[in-house]
């Protein structure tokens, strides 16, 4: 595996993105959205987009500053646009959630901080894309991970803009528009592009070199892979195309939602050939707490692709509909997120604290930065949730949901102070932590530490002559 630099700011995403989620989980336990109020209703829409924007998207931001440059072998292009991307980002979305707050009547603000909110949001990730495209064009020929990375921030672009125009007409200032029906015709292909996208089809890209690492497993050969590229493109094509339709002054159906589903569907059999491929011919017999806990996940992305075009084709309900997204949402992509971040705060944390150490004593193992097996017991109890609310929404029963989301936000708050004692050194004995001054920060790696890594042995990187 290549060398890469620690990225100074990637734990300051993580412990935003944490923070949406336990915001997102706390709203949803008392009552607040989706069932009890309709899937288009403001307050839906505040949960949805501290979900998909505050959790799922700076997690996803701060783990790709840290893996891209790993994934193309070059340093990251432009890295002081970190901080000032994450500060746009976090400030859009909290002016996005104002505006809709304002039109529940929450606050007396005025609706224009929704398209304030993503003019925002459209600067923080225009400066996160340009970071991440220079690195990955930086390196040529592009290699076929690094397209799937590509093809999800293009995703990005397109949910960002089309994001910022349904703002406009929240707002009362669509009138640019004409009688182009965007909304609420374009909603369906818009969420398919941010979900399935922007954060799904990077998640597939990374998670191949990512287990590839972690079980110490063979890469898959690229005609394997290549058909997951090709129909999740062709896909999110179809989106794109539904996303354009009312312009031309088509109206998408639910057809055309379940076509562009089914040839999701069909990337997401290959993939998960690959995964389990690559399960079977790991070198790494025992799998660590992050494998084990994606488990959970991978059987919620099976569920859900295999449920979703079929609702979505008959016409099912919302309730059905609702609880088949948030499958993929909590189940796959949260749990999947979730499960990674143990490996990957554990695994920056010992690079950070113990590789610029080595040969000057003992070193513990990256696993033994995670306390087991309470982080199971954590892990066990976020799942149980999502289970819990999935089916609570499937039979529309509200009250069931909200309890539902009860362990789901004590599983989350229980792995979040599991990572702060990662990131503490909790689990180390003290006689074998370094020096207080050489300890890692809990939200940012010491810039005098940001020394190149190889991300396989943990040895330091010495500067080519």
């Amino acid at each position: 595996m290549p060398m890469a630099s620690l990225s100074r700011w990637t734990m300051s995403y993580f412990a935003a993105a944490l923070a949406c989620l336990l915001a997102a989980e706390a709203l949803a336990a008392t009552g607040i959205g989706y069932p009890a109020a309709g899937l288009a209703e403001p307050a839906t829409l505040i949960l949805v987009h501290l979900v998909a924007i505050g959790w799922l998207s700076l997690a996803m931001a701060g783990a790709l500053l840290q893996f891209v440059p790993v994934l193309v072998s070059r340093p990251l292009a432009f890295p002081a646009l970190a901080l000032p991307t994450l500060l746009a980002l976090a400030a859009g979305l909290v002016l996005l959630c104002a505006g809709f707050a304002s039109l529940v009547g929450w606050i007396g603000a005025p609706p224009d901080l929704m398209p304030l909110g993503a003019t925002l949001l459209l600067c923080g990730f225009s400066l996160l894309g340009l970071m991440l495209v220079a690195t990955l064009l930086s390196a040529r020929p592009i290699a076929l991970f690094a397209r799937f990375v590509l093809t999800g921030l293009t995703c990005l672009a397109i949910t960002a803009l089309s994001g910022a125009a349904f703002t406009t007409l929240l707002s009362g200032r669509g009138d640019w528009l004409g009688s182009v029906a965007l909304l609420p015709d374009g909603l369906p292909f818009h969420a398919l592009l941010g979900l399935g996208g922007w954060l799904g089809l990077i998640a597939v890209g990374v998670s191949y070199r990512l287990f590839v690492m972690f079980m110490m497993a063979p890469e898959p050969p690229a005609r394997r892979v290549r058909p997951v590229l090709l129909c999740a493109g062709v896909g999110l094509g179809l989106a794109f195309a539904g996303l354009l339709a009312p312009f031309a002054g088509i109206e998408p159906g639910a057809e055309w939602i379940a076509a562009a589903l089914a040839v999701l569907v069909l990337a997401g059999l290959f993939y998960g050939r690959d995964i389990l491929a690559l399960y079977r011919s790991r070198r790494r017999k025992a799998l660590e707490i992050n494998m084990r806990a994606s488990i959970p996940a991978f059987i919620a992305l099976g569920c859900g692709l295999a449920l979703l075009p079929v609702a979505t084709a008959v016409g099912a309900g919302d309730d059905l509909i609702a609880a088949l997204v948030f499958l993929l949402a909590f189940g796959w992509l949260g749990g999947l997120t979730l499960a990674q971040l143990v490996k990957i705060v554990s695994f920056v944390t010992w690079l950070e604290t113990y590789a610029p150490r080595l040969g000057r004593g003992p070193a513990p193992r990256v696993g033994d930065l995670v306390a087991m097996p309470r982080t199971g017991w954590w892990f066990l109890l976020y799942y149980g949730g999502v289970v819990l609310g999935a089916a609570a929404l499937a039979i529309a029963a509200p009250i069931g949901f909200r309890l539902a989301m009860a362990p789901c936000l004590a599983g989350t708050a229980g792995l979040v102070a599991e990572l702060v004692r990662i990131r503490r050194l909790s689990q180390i004995k003290a006689a074998d932590r370094p020096p207080a001054h050489e300890r890692p920060r809990l939200l940012a790696a010491r810039a005098e530490e940001r020394k190149p890594i190889h991300v396989e042995t943990g040895t330091i990187a010495r500067p080519r002559a």
